[in-house]
């Protein structure tokens, strides 16, 4: 499901007089193995209070004025080739494109642009990084995967609840599935852009992302089977980290809250929301049954592909991951034994900003260098 956003023609252009020292406008970019998203914000330094993408937070501190989001599949074919093809190169640099004119278009003063599993994997990563350079002027970032971890946390951190001590945070990404455990530090001295403290007690990444596990099944990954496997995959693995943190012993005390970031939870809770057309602010937030996210991805498994892409929370951009996504989510409730999830519809970007805003004093403004037409 791709961000509502509404033509650049109909938005509120912020011109030089709004974006000074005062109301500094930040830009974050995330080029992942399947998807690349931006999200701007303008922000009211005066204004500005610790509540920084809190749900119901203080308007009047900060704004998102324009978000983008466009599937480029940057990973397709990467498994079996070890590289970025040409074709996904070029889409990935057309969507770049639109972030860099919305970038200037808002007169984004703070950027920073972040790629993640597919240019990590890829041996030719650094032709996409050269060409967004020197075609677009965009100067991105190839984190680690426990990089993309903190970032993506940074950004959910805003669903925590401070009263329950320990949380797993994951994100079903388009290489990769990450898994965090964190204690929660409700007495804790809070910091500007952290709703509430915490501290990270440990981490994985699985190797089960959407594309991946997708293109490595090819036709099958949408059969029962195929589902079934990733789903014992997932679980296997995921067992063995909470075995090792002791995880269902907390769970068994009432001591852990779950949360769970990406497109195929999003769609998931959309579906249970019966929502003709997808709403941020519906699903943000949102607590859901894990055993109702079950009966969702087993309805999901068994509908034709055509069903799938004229479902209004599926589509065409994820009908084909979509099934694969169910699985992974799938295995990871089945390790993780509670009874209720938090949807989080923020991640990478979200950290990105958060972290711009923390350091908005100290980070430099972003001199971009002339583009090559």
């Amino acid at each position: 499901m791709k961000d509502p956003v509404a033509p650049t023609q109909n938005r509120t252009q912020y011109t030089g007089e709004h974006c000074d020292a005062h109301h500094p406008v930040l830009a974050a970019i995330d080029l992942g193995t399947n998807s690349c998203r931006l999200l701007i914000a303008s922000v009211n330094v005066a204004g500005l209070k610790k509540t920084f993408f809190r749900r119901r937070s203080d308007s009047g501190s900060w704004k998102v004025i324009d978000s983008f989001a466009r599937i480029v599949r940057l990973g397709e074919g990467l498994h079996k080739t070890g590289e970025l093809s040409e074709e996904a190169i070029n889409r990935s640099i057309e969507a770049l494109k639109i972030c860099r004119d919305k970038i200037d278009f808002n007169h984004a003063t703070r950027v920073r642009a972040v790629a993640t599993e597919a240019c990590r994997r890829a041996v030719n990563g650094h032709v996409l990084i050269e060409r967004a350079r020197h075609e677009l002027g965009l100067e991105i970032e190839i984190i680690n995967s426990g990089e993309e971890a903190r970032l993506a946390l940074t950004g959910c951190a805003a669903v925590l609840n401070p009263k329950t001590p320990y949380a797993v945070v994951f994100d079903i990404g388009g290489g990769s599935t990450e898994a965090i455990w964190l204690r929660v530090n409700e007495t804790g001295r809070k910091r500007p852009g952290y709703p509430i403290p915490f501290e990270v007690i440990d981490s994985v990444s699985l190797p089960y992302g959407v594309v991946t596990v997708s293109e490595s099944y090819a036709q099958h990954s949408s059969s029962p089977k195929i589902h079934e496997d990733v789903r014992a995959h997932v679980r296997n693995e995921m067992s063995r980290f909470v075995l090792k943190n002791k995880i269902q012993n907390h769970i068994e005390n009432s001591q852990v809250q779950l949360v769970g970031s990406s497109g195929t939870v999003t769609t998931l809770a959309a579906i249970k929301m019966g929502l003709v057309r997808y709403e941020r602010r519906a699903i943000d937030g949102l607590f859901i049954e894990t055993e109702d996210l079950k009966k969702i991805s087993q309805k999901i498994l068994f509908m034709s592909q055509t069903e799938r892409i004229q479902h209004p929370c599926i589509g065409g951009g994820r009908a084909e991951f979509v099934v694969v996504g169910s699985a992974i989510l799938e295995g990871i409730c089945d390790a993780i034994q509670i009874q209720q999830l938090r949807v989080a519809d923020r991640g990478v970007r979200e950290g990105i900003l958060s972290e711009l805003l923390v350091n908005i004093d100290k980070t430099p403004k972003t001199s971009f260098p002339p583009r090559h037409v």
